[in-house]
């Protein structure tokens, strides 16, 4: 204290006299103001690190470390990710009581960096809920997303479909893989293109990898960022199957593949490919479909961010929190799923247990478009995308590895999506009459 009283002397009497005055105001004024308020009731969880509170703890694989948290801090869980605050929901009931109960509340998504690119989050995947975030979503259902709109460019679909199975007959014709992830950009982009621009993004002749780049140069922003996660689900669609054929034993394999292609045969024959008809006469096609993006949603995490104060579950949630909806979790939730990490697209069939379930977001048990009044606007989309592509590549081909491979890299990346670190490439052989791989229907 004795090298502090040379310094306290110099200080001007009035200015100790008025800071200890404010020191003794600031003490009360908070004692009075929040004597009559109770202590937050806070969902359970890991308390952290300092400062950075919980982020070391999740990993690269964040959808993965929180299943894993909530088996031990319970369905709603709290973290403190650095300055933020977050809640989790791990089961369909907690996430019910977000996403219906709570639904006005929890209609607006968090910023987050990847925003900055979208009109400083001004589009309708990362606006916040209001009258422009409505004008955008009444537009892009009325004339790109909507049931009308999808029946009226179906035309375009098939085609492109047609455009992808022509390019892959000639690099199986050279002896060569395909990777499938370009292939699937090209005809998504085009798909795209010709509803929104009345033109191709690419040309058949276009055979260089499709770079996120190009893709954001030649489809304008705000019409990318809109179908941004229709493009990832149909990304995924063939991937997650890719990886369930590794991971499950081949008689196994075999003998789903044989289901789905008995089916594919009686229905459509060999003499012509798959078109979107045909697709409700397809049960076990669309059970396959499901049970592929129950094990692999392509958006593991749903972001959404409390508006004003609530209780979910008798927990205090403040304003100004963020919540994340584990899709990924709830999906291999054994108190939902009957063994739930097999592979069992019979599940999802009249005589399964979840024979009802579907993804349109009024069952939580699969939530793959998310649900109320910020749910997935092209999920419908989204599905018929899913199981019209991977419907028809897998009735016109058969597949195969490259260079003699019987092992699958089944790395996955996280990011807004769920993708694989190492692309699918696989040597395909057509199955079906030459005729069936021309652009347009005959």
């Amino acid at each position: 204290m004795a090298p502090l009283i040379p310094i306290i002397d110099k200080l001007p009497s009035r200015e100790i006299v008025l800071a200890v005055l404010l020191l003794f105001i600031a003490r009360f004024s908070h004692s009075y103001l929040f004597r009559n308020r109770r202590p937050l009731r806070l969902p359970a969880g890991p308390k952290g690190w300092p400062i950075v509170g919980a982020l070391p703890l999740l990993g690269d694989k964040p959808h993965e470390a929180l299943a894993k948290m909530a088996k031990q801090y319970g369905p709603v869980m709290y973290l403190k990710m650095g300055t933020a605050d977050m809640v989790t929901a791990s089961t369909p009931s907690a996430a019910q009581a977000f996403l219906k109960t709570l639904d006005a509340n929890f209609s607006s998504r968090p910023k987050i960096t990847a925003a900055r690119v979208t009109y400083d989050a001004e589009d309708m995947v990362f606006a916040n809920y209001g009258p422009s975030w409505k004008l955008l979503r009444k537009l892009s259902s009325l004339h790109l997303l909507g049931g009308k709109a999808i029946e009226d460019w179906t035309w375009v679909r098939e085609q492109e479909v047609g455009h992808i199975l022509q390019a892959m007959c000639g690099i199986s014709s050279r002896g060569k893989p395909v990777v499938m992830p370009e292939m699937l950009s090209c005809t998504l982009a085009n798909i795209l293109g010709q509803m929104i621009f009345s033109r191709r993004m690419f040309e058949p002749g276009e055979s260089s990898p499709i770079s996120s780049r190009t893709l954001w140069w030649r489809i304008s922003l705000w019409q990318v960022v809109l179908t941004l996660e229709i493009i990832y689900r149909s990304f995924r669609c063939w991937d997650g199957h890719s990886i369930e054929c590794h991971r499950m034993g081949t008689c196994r394999v075999v003998s789903i593949l044989n289901r789905a292609l008995e089916e594919m045969d009686k229905v459509i024959g060999r003499e012509r490919r798959l078109y979107e008809s045909d697709l409700p006469k397809l049960p076990y096609l669309q059970a396959l479909c499901k049970e592929i993006l129950r094990k692999h949603p392509s958006t593991p995490l749903i972001p959404r961010l409390a508006a004003e104060d609530c209780q979910v579950h008798g927990y205090d949630i403040p304003r100004g929190t963020r919540l994340a909806v584990n899709v990924w979790a709830i999906g291999r939730d054994p108190e939902t799923w009957e063994n739930p990490l097999e592979f069992m697209p019979e599940r999802f069939l009249n005589t399964g247990k979840s024979a009802g379930i579907s993804p349109w977001g009024n069952d939580f048990e699969l939530i793959l478009f998310g649900a109320g009044r910020r749910i997935c606007a092209g999920m419908r989309f989204g599905m018929l995308l899913v199981e019209y592509i991977l419907g028809t590549l897998v009735h016109a081909f058969d597949w195969n590895l490259p260079n003699g491979a019987y092992e699958l890299n089944m790395d996955e990346t996280f990011g807004l999506t769920l993708q694989k670190a190492v692309p699918l490439s696989a040597i395909v052989s057509p199955r079906l009459s030459p005729s069936a791989y021309v652009p347009y229907p005959i």
